[in-house]
């Protein structure tokens, strides 16, 4: 049998380290199997942990989405919306308040058939209040209709006064009280004539500047007395303490004026400065379609503006091209010229356009609209028409 050959790396070996290789062989083969083990054993653990984790971040994710949809069910911005409607109902109905109340007061000037008025008002505020805005609302346009309705009833009742003389040219001079036929029909009209050359035109006013809120006021009354005036009429729009809408600018006005002090009022209102004027000018009378047009020259009596211009050279300049009848009736205040005679009146129960028919049915070449309703007020030698509210301002006719 042939001799197996010598493996030339196994003849150093002896039996001892054969012995120790085996071992080493046997240890490493251990460690593998161990770190294989260890290996899984952590991988296993770190799965367990992540899915661990997994299930809590799904837990959070869940939780948010939850926050999520709770604030998609709120929906701010339909919330937002929500709030402007309210404050648009609250705005709205707030305004036509105002305005109902305003109409309140003005009817109570002319009519004392009112009963239940006051209370229907009120009933629509407590409605406002308890945000019931279509109740409110329909409460105010149901007593803006009644309103209305009485002041129609007021003005279909009105009668010219017995024994009144029909004439159509006013007095030369002094007081006079009388019937105009103007066309469109017959009117009642209290005027005062004066020649400029016997009499300075002056503007009276309660404060001595410019006022914008909580302003003084007299009566009409007052300011003819104190400034030694024989004559007197109101003066320009002004803002009642009694408006709502008045609040913060009470019994003030914004258009341009300078007093018998020689003190413009109202000099940087530009915003009134398109509204039409008279000026005094001591010998005469000048009618300028819009206040921007006069300086601030001092040398003058007095000046004063309002709106609108009636009458402009003889023609009627508001209420021409139009039913003059349709539109509210009330009382109108005036202040006009022929020539060198100034006037001033009230002619009543009729609309702006009505009064511009009847004046130029008079024959004044020009006209002023001034305030009217509460605040009308003629004065010769005591009230012809008023007393009316008391005001910020007045034309006062002061002999020379």
């Amino acid at each position: 049998m042939p001799k197996m050959p010598k493996l030339p790396y196994l003849h150093a070996l002896n039996l001892k380290t054969l012995v120790l290789l085996v071992a080493i062989v046997a240890v490493v083969a251990g460690g593998i199997a161990f770190y294989s083990l260890t290996m899984q054993t952590r991988q296993q653990g770190q799965i367990t942990m992540l899915s661990s984790e997994k299930t809590t971040l799904q837990g959070q994710l869940a939780s948010t989405s939850a926050q999520l949809q709770d604030l998609l069910d709120d929906d701010q911005y339909k919330i937002n919306q929500d709030l402007k409607t309210e404050i648009a109902n609250i705005q709205k109905t707030y305004k036509k308040a105002v305005t109902t109340y305003e109409s309140l007061v003005k009817v109570k000037d002319v009519s004392k058939n009112i009963k239940g008025f006051d209370a229907q008002f009120a009933k629509s505020l407590t409605l406002l209040s308890d945000k019931n805005y279509a109740s409110a609302d329909a409460e105010l346009s149901d007593l803006t209709k009644k309103i209305q309705a009485e002041n129609d009833k007021v003005s279909s009742s009105f009668s010219i006064p017995a024994n009144v003389p029909e004439k159509n040219t006013p007095p030369g001079s002094g007081f006079s009280r009388q019937q105009v036929n103007a066309g469109i029909g017959t009117y009642l009209v209290d005027i005062v004539s004066a020649d400029l050359g016997s009499t300075r035109v002056i503007v009276d006013t309660a404060s001595d500047g410019t006022c914008t809120n909580s302003c003084p006021v007299l009566s009409l009354g007052a300011y003819v007395s104190r400034s030694g005036g024989y004559a007197g009429i109101n003066g320009s729009y002004f803002c009642p303490e009694s408006y709502p809408s008045c609040a913060g600018k009470t019994n003030s006005f914004d258009t341009l004026l300078m007093n018998k002090n020689k003190v413009y009022f109202n000099s940087d209102n530009n915003k009134f400065s398109t509204v039409p004027a008279v000026v005094f000018l001591g010998g005469s009378i000048r009618f300028v379609g819009q206040s921007v047009e006069w300086g601030r020259d001092t040398g003058i009596d007095g000046m004063i503006a309002n709106q609108p211009l009636l009458l402009s050279g003889g023609n009627i300049t508001f209420g021409g091209d139009g039913d003059p009848k349709k539109g509210s009736k009330g009382s109108r205040s005036f202040v006009g010229n022929k020539g060198n005679t100034v006037y001033i009146g009230v002619v009543h129960n009729v609309t702006v356009a009505e009064a511009a028919h009847v004046l130029k049915a008079m024959g004044l070449e020009n006209a002023l609209n001034l305030d009217s309703g509460g605040s009308t007020a003629l004065w010769y030698s005591g009230y012809k028409v008023g007393p009316g509210r008391n005001i910020p301002n007045a034309i006062v006719f002061v002999r020379k």
